[in-house]
């Protein structure tokens, strides 16, 4: 049997560990044995993590990127808790008004003196979330591949570290076309190693889960009731959101819902900024919820109101509920929804996320053809797992 090892951070809600699931549901356990490092043990979905790969033991030091600042130095870890605040100083004399990414980036960089190398050896080592440099610098293996799950034209990073990782891969493996096209533009020295390898759905599990009986507010919603799951930071443009909402208000639409499933660091932003436009009984945060499926199933419009995006597995996991789909015109939409046929593609702006909504309240015809078309359409996708095993 071939040995393959998959590394990640966690198990937290989310929609690369959604796909991760997926993948591990997946894979071919007769020809292949799976190793799983998890950087911490944490989360919702550890749950549902299926039993056949071999979950590796929790590493302290690893733990560690998952941990805050106070908590490192409090563990007696002082090298990487320096490290920490060195990256954060770095990262903090940058102009980007994101400047997360060049700490992530900073964090391991600098941290790698400091962690322990991977003991066993593997004909394939997949890295499933960047930055990539536990596989990179870590692990032994015959094959490295590095899976990108953003739109990188779009994310502000120290290029030439990011290369200096990059190159340690064999494959960089792209979540669609897209997406592919973004992250060439940003590193055309790079073209000949990325492929793309769609995230897996899982239709039979998502319909599933979505007929699961849950405590849900948006029963009782007579409402056009939208829903979003996503997490709530600046690249999901939920602040968009509650502003296209309150145009919709203003022009006369009084009987429309928004809920968001989800959670992240920008809430407490997003609840004083309902709180000013007037709209706590219309914009609705259910907060964090292991399962979003029998709320999107509730709803009348799926809406991905993103800034970015890789390829949102949220919006095909509505589409496979049979939503009719909006999602703004971010650099990789085109992937993700066949425009006018099995989702609608509006201006990336408040205005074109209110225009669009507008257009799909109005126009039932047109969001049943969207259902319809959806209904007709196979998002199982398998196969795909094919193209990873013709890389080993």
């Amino acid at each position: 049997m071939k040995k393959v090892l998959i590394a990640s951070f966690d198990m937290e809600v989310g929609g690369v560990e959604r796909s991760l699931i997926s993948m591990l549901n997946n894979f071919d356990y007769q020809n292949y044995r799976i190793d799983l490092m998890l950087y911490s043990h944490t989360g919702d979905f550890m749950n549902l993590l299926p039993d056949q790969p071999n979950l590796l033991e929790e590493s302290a030091a690893y733990k560690t990127f998952r941990m805050s600042i106070g908590q490192i130095l409090k563990s007696g870890n002082i090298s990487l808790g320096l490290v920490r605040l060195m990256a954060k100083y770095k990262a903090n004399l940058s102009t980007s008004s994101e400047k997360g990414y060049k700490q992530m980036q900073y964090m391991w960089k600098y941290s790698l003196p400091f962690l322990p190398k991977h003991k066993e050896q593997y004909d394939l080592a997949i890295s499933y979330l960047w930055p990539h440099y536990f596989v990179a610098e870590k692990v032994e293996a015959r094959t490295k591949i590095a899976w990108i799950h953003t739109d990188f034209s779009t994310v502000d990073t120290d290029e030439r570290v990011d290369i200096q990782m990059w190159n340690k891969f064999n494959y960089i493996v792209a979540v669609s076309e897209e997406c592919k096209n973004a992250f060439i533009q940003k590193y055309p020295s790079l073209e000949k190693k990325v492929i793309v390898i769609e995230n897996i759905t899982s239709p039979d599990f998502v319909r599933a889960l979505a007929n699961e009986k849950i405590e849900n507010r948006m029963l009782n919603d007579q409402r056009f009731k939208i829903i979003t799951v996503a997490r709530l930071s600046y690249a999901k443009g939920i602040d968009n959101a509650v502003k296209a909402l309150k145009l919709l208000k203003d022009r006369g639409y009084k009987d429309i819902s928004w809920y968001v499933v989800g959670y992240g660091g920008d809430e407490a932003m997003l609840k004083e900024l309902i709180k000013e436009q007037n709209l706590e009984d219309s914009f609705i945060l259910l907060g964090k919820q292991i399962n979003p499926y029998p709320y999107m199933k509730e709803a009348d419009l799926y809406v991905q109101p993103s800034r970015y995006e890789g390829k949102a597995v949220t919006v095909g996991e509505a589409q496979i509920l049979y939503k009719p789909v909006l999602i703004t015109n971010y650099t990789t939409a085109q992937s993700q929804v066949r425009n006018k046929y099995d989702g609608l593609i509006c201006e990336l702006s408040i205005e074109g996320i209110a225009k669009g909504i507008e257009k799909l309240y109005k126009d039932y015809k047109l969001r049943n053809r969207l259902t319809d078309n959806c209904t007709r359409t196979n998002y199982c996708n398998n196969q795909e797992l094919e193209k990873l095993y013709q890389l080993i």
